[in-house]
């Protein structure tokens, strides 16, 4: 059974998104003195007190038209308040009740979802009149607590408990390991390549901000959500991230600390699908961002979005695709797709080649299996013998999976030249249908007992 769901809302700068990252125990959301930081609904799994929900942080309510960005912002805020079982109304005790305040009030007052008012930055004596002004609210007397230093955190616990507690039997743990666990698919690239509409095309919802303004996305949202493939259902955690544009460009520091979240999300997921606008073609900040993703042994699809509206789109695609084996040496062949995120057009073939992708990431290959491949593989193609040394590999065993990890042993192995530990590591690929994952390979030689030129 889900986990039961708590939202966070309130107008902008109230503390929301610190509260956020102490319930889910780490700096999960952006959090910035300038209001507005916080655009789309970002989720986690929070504890209190040995109490285990999902918690929900918002953007910041403002009264704006929906066809403006906060507008657009205010109706997702909305959205997670009727899709929670508790919403946390959270005011700023010393800055005392605004008109916004109120209006947030009324609002709630005509939802069907219980509320619980919180009063953040109430330690000291500097709140104690805000906290006052918010029993006018008509939620009752508020939680005071300090999100910043932890103060309130019993009480809250106290006021949410018998709205969300649920028999703890009832809640079922995630392995992450097992084949029928949440893919975790993020999606990366530069701002404005589509990520946030695919994403609100894959679930058929607007669940994420989108328009013609670049660099909507700020945090990397996850979305749980189930695919129903040609196999059956299958759950998916989709990761939307912020734009990454070249270090140079990048120099408000809220920016910086949006890339720095993407780049986390990259090394949190499992299969990385790397945006590109096909109506921009590819660029070098693209191979930059999928060598990252290679580098942190992630698995690597990429995904040609607008390609309704391409122009001369076969040489198009060949030019991409030669462009990346150049530019992605360690990774040649990595899958490349045509989609659309205003049409649908290719949705399910990429969460097909994502799946496939995240099972030869995991696959594990059996030692006798290995080593029969090892040795037609020494005697199609004996090792060199640099400065007339021989080198003698004796075998090969899989350490590790997520991604592919070999290790070879022999006698001087960590003198074979980069050449020829790229044929193992192609010949690997091909044998076991790798693909394109990361594959990494691992020399060990033993010591010498009576070499003593490094001590």
């Amino acid at each position: 059974m889900p986990l039961p769901t708590v939202a966070i809302i309130g107008r902008p700068n109230v503390g929301k998104s610190t509260l956020f990252n102490r319930l889910v125990g780490k700096r999960l959301a952006l959090v910035d003195d300038q209001p507005g930081v916080t655009r789309d609904r970002r989720e986690g799994d929070a504890t209190l007190l040995g109490m285990d929900f999902r918690i929900v942080d918002t953007a910041g309510f403002e009264d704006k038209e929906v066809a403006t960005l906060p507008g657009r912002m205010r109706v997702q805020t909305e959205a997670a308040v009727e899709d929670a079982d508790v919403a946390l109304f959270m005011v700023d005790a010393r800055a005392g009740v605004v008109p916004l305040d109120e209006e947030i009030a009324r609002w709630l007052r005509g939802t069907d979802t219980p509320i619980v008012l919180v009063a953040n930055k109430a330690e000291g004596r500097a709140g104690e009149s805000g906290v006052i002004e918010a029993m006018a609210l008509g939620f009752g007397e508020p939680v005071q607590l300090s999100a910043e230093h932890g103060e309130g955190i019993v009480e809250l616990f106290e006021a949410l408990r018998p709205l969300i507690e649920r028999d703890e039997d009832e809640v079922e743990e995630e392995d992450p390991d097992a084949p029928d666990a949440p893919l975790k698919l993020a999606i990366v690239g530069r701002p404005n390549a589509g990520k946030s509409t695919l994403i609100n095309r894959i679930l058929g919802q607007d669940r994420l901000i989108t328009g013609p303004e670049a660099g909507i996305t700020r945090d990397s949202i996850a979305i749980d959500w189930t695919w129903n493939g040609p196999d059956g259902p299958r759950p998916v955690r989709l990761i939307d991230t912020a734009g990454m544009r070249k270090k140079a460009r990048v120099q408000e520091k809220l920016e910086k600390l949006s890339v720095m979240d993407a780049l986390r999300a990259v090394d949190f997921a499992e299969v990385v699908v790397l945006m590109i606008d096909a109506t921009r073609g590819l660029e070098v900040q693209d191979l930059k961002i999928a060598d990252r993703a290679l580098q942190e042994g992630r698995a690597l699809v990429v995904a040609l979005n607008k390609w309704d509206v391409a122009e001369n789109a076969s040489s198009l695609f060949n030019g991409i695709k030669a462009a990346l084996d150049e530019g992605l040496s360690q990774a040649k062949g990595v899958p490349v797709l045509t989609v659309s995120g205003a049409t649908g057009k290719g949705i399910d073939v990429l969460l097909k080649v994502a799946f496939e992708t995240r099972e030869a990431w995991s696959r594990r290959v059996s030692t006798g299996q290995l080593n029969r491949w090892f040795e037609r593989a020494i005697e199609a193609n004996p090792p060199p013998a640099p400065g007339g040394k021989r080198i003698k590999p004796r075998y090969m065993t899989q350490v590790n999976t997520r991604p592919p990890a070999f290790v070879l042993f022999g006698t001087r192995v960590d003198l074979l030249p980069e050449s020829y530990r790229r044929y193992l590591v192609n010949g690997l690929r091909k044998e076991f249908d790798f693909g394109a994952v990361p594959v990494r390979l691992s020399l060990r030689a033993p010591k010498n007992p009576f070499d003593h030129s490094k001590d």
